[in-house]
């Protein structure tokens, strides 16, 4: 997947916002104001083409142990986040919107209700 699918189908999520809070090349997808992906711009573009996204830990371990594509979140808690190396030949397009649905839903799963609702509407 390249940076302009994987930026189109992150935003393409309901509510989903773009952000650059820790700098001016780290690009973050939140929904409800919490994070589910984010992605260095400068470092994919110089091939490390990866992406952070949540997990839930016990999915997350089992993600590493299989594939070596995926590892503990990169400056994230290794515990609830993988790194995923998005241009791998093991992670295929479909596996990584996948991986971006869990991640995305899981965030969801935790936001108030009343925010939850407001995404529905």
């Amino acid at each position: 997947m390249n940076i302009e699918s994987l930026y189109q189908y992150c935003l393409s999520k309901k509510g989903a916002t773009e952000h650059f809070p820790f700098d001016e090349t780290t690009l973050v997808f939140k929904v409800g104001g919490k994070m589910f992906a984010l992605c260095g711009l400068e470092r994919w573009e110089n091939g490390d083409k990866s992406i952070n996204l949540k997990c839930d830990p016990v999915w997350a371990e089992e993600l590493r142990e299989n594939y070596e594509s995926i590892r503990p979140g990169y400056h994230m808690s290794k515990k609830h986040w993988n790194t995923v190396a998005a241009d791998s030949p093991e992670i295929s397009p479909s596996f990584l919107r996948e991986l971006i649905d869990h991640s995305y839903d899981l965030v969801v799963k935790s936001l108030p209700k009343k925010v939850r609702e407001g995404l529905s509407a």
